[in-house]
């Protein structure tokens, strides 16, 4: 969301103003309901979002539509008592009313198809019929305010006002960096206690809390981002300190992933500050590699990035550290669809091509190791 010229900054601001007063139009408070057998729970409602997560990823479609399918599904539970039993009916019509909305004709999924491949229990006609009933009770009005799109202008505006932003981050242009706020904002999206708060809120939280991790003066920008959404200061205290914990749980609960290391030399593994792996030179014998068996070592559990050639020194750590933040996000999905924003036709090399490729070629032998498969929570 980059526009050229002195008008970038009064641009960003009337597309803000815009969204906000939509969201006022749109946004109800929501009302925790007890769990019954006629209601559907937070938990069931978090379930079914995660499911829509994962729909997205397999039929290849945008993260905007997943954001929209959830406002829409969000609006249409705050609407009507639903009965869990159709849950997912009302999931994948919302899924299919959100493709519709934003994806590209040749893009949207033919509805047999998402019937059936989706497992979603219900036939082609059902989906149409509860379409029909949603886009009733929400007086066909599907174009809102989604917690993605007030990610995207926050994200430009402090880009435009901070060039430094990113400086501590030289790998990442502005959309890749972008992707890695929306890959945290989706899966902050199936976490039923930050309904709560207004998608800007949420959106405005995420920001915050990463800009206090890349420059000194965050607090001003946030302020300044604060007064121009015209929100409480109070309430997006709250919203980082639940964002800053779900996102922190989320992160210890990764999986371990095998992390091959090729030893065409003499060297041995060592472990420095927050485990990252250091290659030491040895007086142990190491494995001898010739053209007819070669094979890597040993898996090692551990960090799930690759590292080509670290050097010795001490100073090795903190570099790998830092690069270890970038490889670590899976961001492919979402990097594509954002880059338009930036207009980077021509973006730099893709963050996850690190792993399986250019691993430790000597003497014009191809590494044995094989790629990593990457760790998806959604």
């Amino acid at each position: 969301m980059k526009f050229p010229g002195p008008l970038e900054n009064q641009r960003l601001s009337f597309l803000l103003e815009k969204a906000i007063s939509r969201e006022a139009q749109m946004w109800k408070v929501n009302v925790p309901k007890m769990p019954t057998n006629q209601n559907v729970s937070p938990s069931q409602r978090d379930e079914v979002i995660q499911w829509l997560a994962k729909l997205k990823y397999q039929f290849n479609l945008y993260p905007e539509t997943f954001a929209l399918a959830s406002s829409l599904l969000d609006r249409f539970l705050a609407t009507v008592k639903a009965h869990p039993k159709y849950l997912s009916c009302i999931a994948i019509s919302c899924f299919f009313l959100a493709a519709k909305t934003i994806e590209e004709d040749e893009r949207i999924p033919v509805l047999k198809v998402l019937a059936r491949d989706s497992f979603c229990g219900c036939s082609s006609s059902e989906i149409l019929r509860m379409e029909r009933i949603i886009l009733d009770k929400l007086n066909w009005d599907l174009h809102t305010a989604t917690p993605l799109d007030f990610l995207h202008i926050f994200h430009a505006i402090a880009v435009s006002t901070r060039p430094q932003l990113l400086f501590s981050l030289p790998k990442l242009s502005p959309s890749q960096h972008l992707a890695v706020l929306t890959k945290q904002l989706l899966h902050c999206m199936a976490f039923n206690q930050l309904l709560q708060f207004k998608g800007s809120m949420l959106a405005l939280a995420m920001v915050s809390l990463e800009m206090e991790k890349l420059i000194p003066d965050w607090l001003s920008l946030t302020i300044e981002l604060l007064q121009k959404a015209q929100m409480d200061s109070s309430q997006l205290i709250h919203c980082r300190e639940l964002v800053a914990h779900h996102l922190s749980t989320l992160q210890s609960s990764l999986p371990l992933n095998s992390v091959y290391v090729y030893r065409p030399l003499k060297h041995t593994l060592a472990t420095c500050d927050k485990g990252v792996l250091r290659l030491h030179p040895s007086s142990a014998p190491g494995p001898d590699f010739s053209k007819d068996s070669s094979k890597p070592e040993v898996p090692v559990r551990g960090s799930t990035v690759l590292y080509h050639h670290l050097p010795a020194a001490s100073g090795g750590c903190k570099h790998a550290s830092a690069k270890r933040k970038v490889e670590e996000m899976e961001v492919d999905d979402f990097y594509d669809g954002i880059k338009r924003l930036y207009n980077e036709d021509n973006a730099s090399e893709n963050m996850s091509s690190v792993c399986g490729t250019d691993l430790s070629r000597q003497e014009g032998h191809a590494s044995p190791c094989p790629p990593l498969q990457p760790v998806s929570v959604m």
